[in-house]
């Protein structure tokens, strides 16, 4: 009996229990009650749900953001306050001849 779990187990009172019983108290009757481990399964998932939660949030913020430039720039555009252009080059220098 090494762990302190098996002396319980076998009706074994450790020693820092015994010293704090009152005298006079009969030791076969005597229940002791252990705390449950505790458990880490409700802070983990409060945890992945806070962190899921943030990045839903974070991407339906940049989604309506998008869209209200888009629109933005749409509007300005089509009432001639605004104008853009892409500019693309290409990839291929051109030679020039002398």
């Amino acid at each position: 009996m090494h762990l302190p779990e098996d002396q319980l187990r076998a009706g074994h009172i450790p020693a820092e229990v015994y010293r704090r019983l009152p005298r006079g108290t009969d030791v076969h009757k005597v229940l002791i009650v252990q705390e449950a481990p505790r458990s880490y399964t409700g802070p983990i998932v409060l945890t992945v749900v806070v962190v899921t939660g943030s990045i839903a949030v974070l991407l339906v913020i940049a989604f309506v953001a998008q869209v209200i430039a888009g629109a933005a720039v749409a509007v300005l555009s089509a009432t001639g306050g605004l104008s853009y252009t892409i500019a693309r080059t290409s990839k291929r220098k051109k030679r020039h001849s002398k």
